[in-house]
């Protein structure tokens, strides 16, 4: 028997050894290896000793899975989900179980990253694809993008888009109509202050008595009315504005398409197709052009090629890395899409087909036509004569119908006007009907659901305008008629999984995004119905629950930062990039400063960095870096001289964007403060700091997190993302706020950035779990490995490679970045060509040319073993001893297992291959470890300037599949 103590023994359930893929054996040979007595000697060597913490963390200690879960599990019960009926861009909606199980559930979906390599990524392009298509059918419009992040944001990119197409240049006024739902003018109006566009909200009909360069809609509108715009677009087209809509997605399968109106843009959330409220997100929004103005579009597009045999391939096109090669020139700082959600929302369309998603409205439509009916029978007054879902009434005693309904577990929309409102939903019965007349009238009203359904089928109804209604066919493309039965459906969710490569077959070595384990104990919550189901702008009393989940999560992440507050509305790291930078915006501005309006930025930074400044209505002014990477103080002092009356920040990434952490950060925030400017430091690289320093101790003022990155919300193909803001106390006063909801902070009034107050709360369970499960040790150890895991790599590879950028004691940081040029200019092999072969050997490519061109950044994570990690090196080792080939002249440049990588099914069957200098064999299993988990491309290198130059966002016909 063990002598163990009892503590030791439950030492061994704790969560830490769960997360951190290598045990004490490993980490010890390794430590060994890269020449470190331990996981502190290594830190020690690392990190500059001034900014270390020297103090663990004040968290609690890690505890077991169980333990988390019965903790978490408390807090949900403490969220009371009522029926709710407020509407307002949220509603009640069914997620099939196949699409929750084998999506949202599945690792092989949430787990996968943005598809940059698109040969290993076909599957959930395809349903990106099939997204994509579906916008474009229920708008009529030309040209979806691949989901933006919400309806409110995405209208703030409309606004951006229409100005950059109209043709009234001379016009700087976007008018709001005022029944547009007004978390969406909030953001509108956020962002139009930062550009400098005046905002005009008033009725509808009165758009055209305005000079102005567009205009936006709400379609239906937040009373429920269905507008009849035609003849009032009719008039903007004349004044040249472009006309943008906001609608509802499942109005659409009824109501004439916005495109049939002469609307330039519509736009809108997806969430009632299959994807949880979620307390206010993630959700994906829809966002359809026309082809006129495709190269003003924000965010992801999806396009159909060819790879090198020909076949149809997806791929991203145009924007893929739009922002980081624009920059500051950029049409949004988009980096992160909600691809998760919107392929939920596809998946939903697939399922149920058209005919499924119109009996679905239709039932929508009859349940609401039915309750206007009994209502007007009771002489109740509705303000709204056309609805396709939602009423808005008045009655004599709103307090006591308000009281009835929550007695009853129901919300209500209650407007400022005095005025109720109720929206209706995929979620609502008869019975649910029959509940509110009682909530509305009272007992003994006397109406019947049957027989009021019964009248109206017999007598019709003109809820809908006649001329209003839709007749043209909508998803007719085969893909959304085929797969209805689960059993087909299933099959061809997984026939699409099994095309990608997720963090679920083996590591994702990505440089700057973290790829770590996202804890399927983590993911659980999620699902919940506690934290799935509620509607964000309940009656807050009715969300204690997730008010404590917030409040922790926001306490841990102010501790972890060393910042004094935390603002949690961000629903993505770039979001969170132009919330803080809007905080140091308003701060100015409230200290008689408001010229301050310049950005300093390194030559080296993620290119959102730049994006984001512009968004922010700042100036943009580069930064140079030294031969190590490092931001040049001189030249730094140089500028922040230059334009110290009107320095308003810099933007800095720590540790830098080249995997090392810079001795001078200290100086460089003093450098910036003491010419009165603020200092943002990204926190993309986060997971090298957690534990060991913290921003807030460093000397910034501002940082936005990337949830996704460090703290285990996983990518899910491209999204979701949460990017909340911490701050120092000087700048808490103006974070963003919202019109809607008030939490009884000093921020309350202030702009909106997204269109919920916590963004995208539904999926913070997963990063308050990763906090709670690892405390404050686990949290170190993780930032250790992660260090350990880099170190390691970083020297393995270098007796192959060069790496190119080190820090102190010729260490890297948590990612390091291997030089390819030199073998490019020897042998003709590119980064491309290693990024392919990669693919042939079971990988994921890292970061290929960012930050600098021709290199390879790759970043381990703590969640890999060294079993991975070995494995990984092995066909990197491997790679080089094909390249040296081809140098040696003993394959062509052009004929050889990198340029032709990566290898499908298709190549080993080709008569033609044994004309090729290399085998089948070398081509598809080139180690003993592909030979045991063989991972397939399924297409050939796909050739992006012809997709580029035939640019195809649409289902690709069934011949081609065949």
């Amino acid at each position: 028997m063990t002598k163990q103590t009892l503590a030791q023994l439950e030492q061994h359930d704790l969560f830490i050894r769960r997360h951190i893929g290598s045990d004490a054996e490993q980490q010890h040979q390794m430590l060994n290896y890269v020449g470190a007595d331990s996981l502190e000697d290594l830190t020690a060597q690392i990190v500059p000793g001034a900014i270390r913490l020297g103090r663990e963390l004040a968290l609690d200690d890690s505890c077991t899975e169980a333990a988390g879960i019965e903790y978490l599990r408390e807090i949900a019960d403490k969220n009371q989900v009522f029926k709710s009926y407020i509407g307002m861009g949220y509603y009640g909606t069914e997620v099939p179980n196949v699409i929750l199980r084998n999506v949202l559930e599945n690792p092989g979906w949430y787990t996968a990253y943005t598809p940059y390599q698109p040969e290993i990524a076909q599957g959930r392009l395809e349903a990106i694809l099939n997204y994509q298509q579906m916008s474009m059918d229920l708008t009529g419009l030309d040209l979806a993008s691949a989901s933006l992040l919400d309806e409110a944001t995405a209208a703030a990119e409309a606004m951006a888009l229409a100005k950059r197409v109209s043709k009234a240049k001379k016009a700087n006024i976007f008018f709001v109509a005022d029944d547009v739902f007004p978390q969406t003018i909030d953001v509108v109006k956020t962002r139009a202050e930062c550009f400098g566009f005046d905002v005009v909200v008033g009725p509808a009909d009165t758009a055209a008595d305005y000079e102005l360069f567009g205009a936006l809609f709400q379609y239906t509108n937040k009373f429920g009315a269905i507008g009849d715009y035609a003849e009032l677009f009719a008039k903007l087209q004349e004044k040249k504005a472009i006309i943008t809509v906001a609608a509802d997605i499942m109005s659409l399968v009824l109501l004439q398409s916005p495109a049939s109106l002469g609307v330039d843009v519509v736009f809108g959330s997806t969430q009632r197709f299959g994807v949880p409220m979620g307390f206010g997100g993630p959700h994906a929004a829809f966002f359809v052009t026309k082809d006129a103005h495709k190269r003003s579009m924000p965010g992801r597009i999806i396009g159909v090629s060819k790879d090198t045999r020909g076949n149809s391939a997806l791929r991203m096109a145009m924007q893929t890395r739009e922002q980081h090669i624009r920059r500051e020139k950029a049409n949004s700082n988009i980096c992160t899409a909600q691809v998760l959600l919107a392929n939920m929302a596809s998946f939903y369309a697939v399922y149920h087909g058209p005919q499924g998603l119109k009996t679905i409205a239709e039932r929508i439509h009859r349940l609401t036509d039915i309750l206007a009916a009994g209502l007007t029978a009771k002489g109740v007054s509705i303000a709204n004569s056309t609805w396709f879902d939602t009423l808005t009434f008045t009655v004599a005693d709103v307090d006591a119908v308000v009281a009835r309904a929550t007695a009853a577990g129901v919300n209500l929309r209650i407007d400022a006007e005095g005025t109720l409102g109720v929206s209706l939903a995929e979620t609502t019965t008869r019975a649910d009907i029959a509940q509110l007349f009682d909530i509305i009238l009272g007992a003994g009203h006397g109406l019947d659901v049957a027989a009021l359904d019964s009248d109206i089928v017999a007598n019709g109804t003109a809820s809908i305008p006649e001329h209003l209604v839709r007749e043209d066919a909508i998803l007719t493309h085969p893909t959304f008629n085929q797969y209805h039965s689960e059993t087909e459906m299933m099959r061809y969710i997984k026939r699409l999984e099994d095309k990608d490569l997720a963090l679920n077959h083996s590591m994702i070595s990505l440089g700057s995004c973290t790829m770590k384990l996202n804890a399927a104990v983590e993911m659980i919550p999620v699902s919940w119905p506690e934290f799935a189901n509620m509607h964000p702008f309940c009656p807050q009393d009715q969300a204690q629950g997730y008010t404590q989940l917030v409040n922790e999560l926001s306490d841990w992440l102010v501790e972890i930062t060393g910042y004094d507050a935390v603002c949690m509305q961000p629903n993505s790291g770039a979001q969170g990039e132009y919330a803080g930078l809007l905080a140091i915006k308003k701060y100015y501005e409230a200290n008689g400063q408001a010229h301050r309006d310049v950005c300093l930025i390194p030559h080296s930074a993620h290119g959102t960095n730049p994006a984001s400044a512009q968004l922010a209505g700042m100036k943009v002014v580069v930064v140079e870096c030294d031969k190590q990477g490092n931001v040049d103080l001189a030249d730094l002092r140089a500028r922040a001289a230059e334009v110290a009356d009107n320095l308003a920040c810099i933007m800095i990434t720590y540790p830098s964007t080249h995997g090392v952490y810079e001795e001078s950060v200290r100086e460089i925030c003093d450098i910036v403060h003491q010419h009165g400017g603020q200092v943002y430091l990204d926190g993309a690289n986060m997971n090298a700091q957690v534990g060991i320093t913290a921003p807030g101790f460093i000397g910034a003022d501002v940082s936005h997190l990337n949830l996704h990155k460090t703290f285990a919300i996983p990518h899910g193909g491209g999204g979701p993302g949460m990017g909340p803001i911490g701050v120092k106390a000087h700048l808490a006063p103006f974070v963003a706020g919202h019109s809607v909801v008030k939490l009884g902070k000093d921020s309350d009034n202030n702009g909106a950035v997204s269109a919920a107050q916590y963004g995208s709360a539904g999926i913070l369970p997963i990063s308050w779990m990763y906090i709670k499960l690892l405390g404050a040790k686990g949290l170190r150890l993780s930032t250790q490995n992660a260090m350990l895991n880099a170190n390691y790599l970083a020297k393995k590879l270098s007796e192959h490679y060069p790496v190119l950028y080190r820090g102190r004691n010729d260490r890297v940081a948590h990612e390091c970045i291997i030089d390819l040029r030199p073998l490019k200019e020897a042998s003709g092999v590119t980064e491309m060509d290693i990024a392919k072969r990669l693919n042939d050997y079971g990988f994921h490519a890292p970061t290929m040319s960012f930050p600098v061109a021709g290199t390879l950044m790759i970043e381990p994570t703590e969640s890999e073993s060294k079993v991975e990690l070995d494995r990984f090196i092995e066909a990197m080792v491997s790679i080089r001893g094909e390249i040296a080939k081809v140098e040696a002249g003993e394959w062509p440049a052009d004929n050889n297992p990198l340029h032709n990588a990566p290898h499908t099914m298709a190549d080993i069957m080709d008569p033609t291959f044994d004309e090729r200098p290399y085998s089948r064999e070398l081509a598809v299993f080139p180690s003993a470890a592909v030979r045991a988990n063989k991972f397939w491309p399924t297409v050939n290198r796909i050739d992006d300037v012809y997709g580029d130059r035939n640019l195809m966002c649409s289902c690709i016909p069934v011949s081609e599949y065949k």
